[in-house]
């Protein structure tokens, strides 16, 4: 019998990104997923639950305000919509909460920037993880603007298969953009932002590419290449499969990077980087969290 100690950890929606965040909790050191909470026992989600042996149940949230000791950490995996109402419930029972949606309450985290000050702050409870785009394009961005000056706009393109893109995405699309402009303006300092994504319906389906296109008055592109070479190393430890397609180039008074994402397949078709990228970064965090949890306690 293994006598680690896991943080214990719940997640709320049993769709794509539900049910592969469960599978990445199954295999890692530090998580343990004690309640997976849909709305729909004979959802695809549910069913692998079922079958996997974890905890399930259909009430939603009302599973862990009924059992608030059942888990330690939640992810909210539902729509921008239903955070908004469940974060009310989770912050009363003063719960560590990451949100996967775009519902923008929380504090914005992207591991490869403010990984440290979402853990150590005591005061941060609600950890949002902004946009599949956000989380492709951001480190990029930052990484330019870090060493850049003159910059004037920042724009970036993420296009994904439109299989890939789930009922509560579809749903979410306007809350997407601005959670991804959010970002980039928070994590660049630059106010002149805009955030595009494409669902491509191609057969077989595409992998996720992001460009990130920024205005920049006489780049230096050996800095900007050495600062977007260090932001992939760090990526890469959490996010596998996350690649540099065109290198920084400038043209036309811009530069331009495009990194394209796939994803390891824990739940969900390789072709799904989109949803794999927001997951890695969840759990690294979630890791992190759980690390510092388990030391201290």
């Amino acid at each position: 019998m293994s006598n680690i100690v896991k943080l214990k950890v719940g997640i709320i929606g049993s769709g794509n990104i539900g049910s592969d965040l469960m599978m990445k909790i199954i295999r890692s050191d530090n998580l343990e997923c004690t309640i997976f909470a849909g709305r729909n026992f004979n959802s695809d989600g549910m069913k692998h639950a079922i079958s996997l042996g974890i905890t399930v149940s259909d009430l939603g949230i009302k599973a862990i305000v009924n059992n608030p000791d059942i888990c330690d950490l939640v992810f909210d995996c539902t729509s921008a919509q239903s955070h908004m109402m469940h974060w009310g419930e989770l912050e009363k029972l003063g719960k560590r909460v990451i949100d996967m949606t775009p519902a923008k309450l929380g504090t914005l985290c992207v591991p490869a920037i403010n990984a440290e000050k979402c853990i150590q702050d005591e005061l941060i409870n609600n950890i949002n993880m902004v946009t599949c785009g956000g989380q492709a394009s951001i480190p990029i961005a930052a990484a330019i603007v870090k060493v850049t000056d003159g910059v004037e706009y920042i724009e970036t393109v993420s296009s994904i298969s439109s299989r890939s893109a789930g009922p509560a995405t579809r749903l979410n699309l306007d809350e997407y953009i601005d959670a991804t402009e959010k970002g980039l303006q928070i994590f660049t300092g630059i106010i002149n932002t805009k955030a595009i994504l494409i669902l491509n319906p191609a057969n077989p389906p595409i992998n996720m590419q992001t460009s990130v296109y920024i205005k920049a008055r006489n780049p230096d592109l050996s800095k900007i290449k050495e600062s977007v070479d260090k932001i992939l190393q760090v990526i890469q430890k959490y996010v596998p499969k996350y690649e540099l397609l065109v290198p920084p180039t400038f043209e036309n008074g811009r530069v331009i990077v495009t990194v394209r994402v796939r994803g390891v397949g824990d739940y969900l078709p390789s072709y799904a980087g989109n949803l794999d990228i927001i997951n890695c970064a969840a759990i690294d965090i979630a890791e992190k969290y759980a690390l510092s949890a388990l030391r201290l306690g």
